[in-house]
């Protein structure tokens, strides 16, 4: 393959993230990153997609003395499920961009081959390839954020299943008559332990009457409250905020387990804004998965925080470009 660099873009719930990958591995060179802003629909998030590959370029080609050639392609990741093979958007619960030709009108708008995989499939493979599992043959990646993601390598090889929708975790039912969650079912996981999801349970226990510095945060405005306000509130001693990160850990600990049971992967890396919990999250939710998967299986398992926590997506995408082009 021809060209040191790559471009990754990460399409997320919250944020877009662009950034020149060296083609062999490594940190990237330049990188870009602003508010998705799903509601504006696809069309003005190609336009900024476009408008910050080429500072991240122009950036790159400065910094390392190069030329236009010098970039191979552009992978791209993005929420699903996605039809692989003609590069469409099929549905995105968290985006709302059904039937969009994502590959093709990046390609078409940087003029440079392109790839496209679901956005934690790129996460998984970014950790594999340059983070937290490096060296392991069996890895399971899970994005914890605006939704809830999984992906799934074996012996370095994606597994994306016959339609590309391998490991949506996020989709597992954990309760049959449980909450409602975006993609149109009740019960997924991600409609308990996605941040906005937290949010929500947060918001509802406040509402039942729960005593919580979550209010006093937020100026009293609880529609503000986030994740992320509340891990703030549990750091600065909340009762409520801890026992809300405890069922967050529990309820994931239950989605985990059966991946644990169904692919018995040695490291199960978890990235993105939810598992900045730490040790609030992990300790828990390790308690609870070895309580419900097979011993043997869970001994096998170690379940760690990514090493890339703002780049697995971008270094992931541009690295199933390269894969893809090599293969």
């Amino acid at each position: 393959m021809k060209g040191r660099w790559v471009l990754g873009v990460d399409i997320g719930g919250t944020n877009l993230v662009v950034a020149a990958v060296p083609a062999t591995g490594g940190r990237p060179s330049s990188i870009r990153s602003e508010p998705t802003r799903a509601e504006r629909g696809p069309e003005d998030a190609l336009e900024r997609i476009g408008a910050m590959a080429n500072a991240v370029i122009e950036e790159t080609l400065a910094l390392e003395v190069g030329q236009a050639a010098d970039f191979a392609g552009v992978g791209i990741g993005c929420p699903g499920p996605l039809d692989l093979e003609e590069g469409v958007i099929v549905t995105t619960p968290n985006l709302g961009w059904d039937g969009f030709p994502i590959r093709n009108r990046i390609a078409d708008a940087l003029q440079l081959p392109a790839s496209l995989d679901n956005d934690a499939n790129c996460a998984t493979f970014g950790e594999w390839w340059q983070g937290a599992g490096q060296g392991v043959a069996s890895l399971v990646g899970v994005t914890l954020g605006t939704g809830i993601g999984g992906g799934y390598i074996e012996r370095g090889r994606l597994m994306r299943g016959a339609s590309g929708s391998a490991l949506e975790i996020g989709h597992m039912t954990i309760n049959f008559a449980g909450r409602s969650c975006g993609c149109g079912n009740r019960g997924c996981l991600e409609a308990y332990t996605s941040g906005p999801s937290i949010a929500a349970r947060a918001r509802e226990g406040l509402a039942a009457g729960r005593s919580s510095l979550l209010p006093d945060l937020v100026d009293g405005e609880v529609s503000r409250i986030t994740a992320e306000t509340v891990y703030d509130a549990l750091i600065q001693g909340d009762d409520f905020s801890a026992d809300l990160i405890r069922e967050t850990a529990d309820l994931l600990g239950i989605g985990l387990a059966n991946v644990v049971n169904l692919f018995n992967p040695q490291v199960i890396v978890l990235v993105g804004g939810v598992a900045r919990a730490g040790e609030h999250l992990f300790a828990p939710l390790r308690d609870s998965v070895e309580r419900r998967a097979f011993p043997s299986a869970a001994r096998a398992c170690r379940i760690v925080p990514g090493a890339l926590p703002d780049t697995a997506g971008v270094i992931g995408a541009a690295g199933v470009f390269v894969i893809d082009r090599v293969a």
